[in-house]
């Protein structure tokens, strides 16, 4: 039950060895930079040094910054264009000689607070957020997940997308309070509310560590929980996946 753990970003790749039973790193985090330019066969050479460092032979969950459709890059953040239409669950696991299994980065940090965090024993729908220079969303109904939702890009003020209104990255820019920014941010989760009527909803992201300041902005009927997880989310998520996709 142990999978290698990648969590593949713009400015570095972590991994560790996971165990998917209790979600607990058995080795050290190993991180490198990311190659600039990121391009796909940059990445896939990255990942291969990664699978030497560990001594790996056997399965790779991969957290990817991209909407991934049936192994395939359907956009890019923060990483070369030249990865769209690329199925990278193919070029990985030719590049590194293992199986290797690639979901959206959010879906994989999702994945671990749905099994181990806040999420863990919710039924129904869980709709988790995570709140930085965006907003990501992810969703799970009784524990299985929707992929590559892109809620942040809704339109939700005055022609502005959620992200642009209500992201903690505007928080920063507008310089604006706590209380100023979490009316913004309770609009977002009116509209995620009415929209689909979520059982729980959790918040992840660099301004859930902020939660108290905020929390008394929030009219939601359903409970609003900080994750559990923080930076190894999306190494235990992309091997929890992975895992589900070899049993």
């Amino acid at each position: 039950m142990y999978v290698l753990g990648v969590d593949i970003g713009g400015s570095g790749i972590k991994a560790a060895i996971v165990d998917t039973i209790t979600g607990e790193l058995i080795t050290e985090r190993h991180r490198i930079e990311t190659p600039q330019p990121a391009t796909p066969e940059a990445i896939a050479a990255a990942l291969s040094q990664i699978v030497i460092h560990f001594n790996w032979s056997g399965p790779i969950g991969c957290g990817f910054p991209a909407a991934i459709q049936h192994g395939v890059a359907r956009t890019a953040a923060n990483i070369s264009q030249a990865f769209m239409g690329i199925n990278i669950d193919k070029l990985f696991s030719e590049a590194t000689k293992c199986p290797c299994y690639n979901l959206n980065d959010a879906d994989a940090a999702g994945m671990a607070e749905i099994h181990f965090g806040e999420g863990a024993g919710q039924s129904g729908v869980v709709l988790l957020i995570t709140i930085g220079t965006g907003l990501g969303t992810v969703f799970f109904t009784d524990g299985k997940l929707l992929p590559n939702t892109e809620l942040g890009h809704l339109y939700l003020h005055n022609g502005k997308k959620a992200e642009h209104y209500a992201s903690d990255a505007v928080r920063k820019t507008e310089d604006l309070s706590w209380k100023r920014w979490g009316i913004r941010f309770n609009r977002y989760l009116i509209m995620m509310e009415e929209l689909f009527w979520p059982d729980l909803i959790i918040l992840g992201g660099g301004a859930s560590k902020k939660f108290d300041k905020f929390k008394g902005q929030l009219t939601v009927e359903a409970p609003v929980k900080p994750a559990a997880f923080l930076n190894q989310a999306g190494i235990v998520g992309a091997a929890l996946y992975a895992q589900s996709k070899i049993t």
